[in-house]
């Protein structure tokens, strides 16, 4: 007959072995949580800053900026327009003075300061005026400015400003230096929500082979590797499932014949250029619509260059008709002869759950209004 003291004996027994048949599978769970977060502590930062999801988020876009004395205080002001705002991050598009001015080192050292002092991870791209167009100065070499744009710029995997992020980097040496091949660093790569982002290092001046001179092999060079670039980073994106691409780069290369003034004219079937200048853009235009077909979802593609803001699809293909998942953006640029007219940034409102992804709003910073001042 069992007492009361062996049924306390057998309750107490029964639940110990309740208690481990419970607490050890949860005890395993969490130390395979533990071993796994610390493996993803302890593993490289890829270039993805999927933190938030796919959330919405905002970005910055200007470039060609300053070009004048005048402008250094209006580019702090769009600085401090910048800083005001929850912004992913900022960038660049290239030309950090104007394609007439020498290239001394305090025009990099300046931008330099300019980028630090943005609150949101700054990206930066080469412009023509920082390196290309350096040989309209005697005494300085294209090449040998560009090598001091990788070296001031582009030394880290990271990019500037006061907070940073972690990008790709187009290691392998495929683009040409001073002394022979060197990597195409200032061509990056990251992830941002669900967003695929690059760099390309494409330039005015017909890419290095017109101007004053010119140089074939630097072009050839780079141009190959910005295909390269270009066409991993579509297949990057189809393999993570983004939802967009966004390209950054500073040369308008001309789409079609409409703008005269601003691009250089190109037949929109053949992307042939038809003004008679040597086409540094052609081989890798159309190597940029084949992707964008493929890929089908939302790309954008931002430049500079010609100082004319404007959201379009210029983009066509082989039979004339409108790429509709490619939007050109122009960011604002250069008025030297109006001071801080043009002085102004792109708001680029991202969210990967919309249709189209991207929307855009321009953003005329108050302290820059010239011809019709703030009320």
């Amino acid at each position: 007959m069992m007492t009361t003291k062996d049924f306390r004996l057998d309750q107490a027994k029964a639940g110990r072995q309740t208690f481990r048949k419970l607490f050890f599978p949860v005890l395993a769970v969490l130390a395979m949580l533990t071993v796994m977060t610390g493996l993803a502590a302890a593993a490289p930062d890829s270039g993805d800053d999927d933190r938030d999801g796919r959330g919405s988020y905002a970005i910055g876009l200007w470039g060609d900026l300053p070009y004048s004395t005048a402008q250094v205080a209006g580019v702090n002001n769009l600085i401090a327009d910048m800083n005001k705002q929850d912004l992913a991050f900022t960038a660049h598009d290239g030309d950090l003075k104007a394609g007439s001015g020498e290239c001394t080192d305090a025009v990099y050292t300046q931008a330099l300061t300019f980028f630090n002092a943005l609150r949101a991870p700054a990206v930066f791209t080469p412009g023509d005026n920082d390196w290309t167009d350096c040989d309209r100065t005697a005494g300085y070499s294209s090449l040998a400015q560009l090598e001091k744009e990788r070296q001031l710029f582009f030394s880290t995997p990271f990019t500037l400003g006061q907070h940073r992020l972690r990008q790709q980097v187009q290691s392998a040496p495929t683009c040409l230096g001073l002394n022979g091949n060197v990597a195409c660093v200032e061509n990056r790569r990251w992830s941002v929500g669900g967003v695929t982002y690059a760099t390309l290092n494409i330039q005015g001046s017909c890419n290095n082979l017109c101007d004053v001179a010119p140089d074939p092999a630097e072009y050839a060079a780079r141009n190959q590797s910005n295909i390269e670039w270009m066409q991993e980073t579509f297949a990057q994106a189809a393999a993570r499932g983004s939802a967009a691409i966004m390209f950054i780069t500073q040369a308008d290369p001309g789409f079609d014949k409409s703008d005269v003034t601003r691009a250089p004219l190109r037949d929109p079937k053949t992307l042939a250029e038809t003004d008679g200048q040597p086409d540094g853009f052609q081989q890798f235009l159309l190597a940029l619509r084949a992707q964008v077909i493929a890929f089908r979802k939302p790309v954008a593609y931002v430049h500079g260059d010609s100082h004319y803001f404007r959201v379009d699809r210029p983009f066509q293909d082989d039979q004339g008709r409108r790429l509709e998942n490619f939007t050109r953006v122009e960011t604002f640029g250069d008025n030297q002869g109006n001071g801080n007219n043009d002085v102004h940034w792109v708001k680029v409102l991202v969210d990967p759950r919309s249709r189209e992804v991207f929307a855009y709003q321009a953003q005329i910073v108050p302290a820059n209004r010239i011809a019709v001042p703030q009320p």
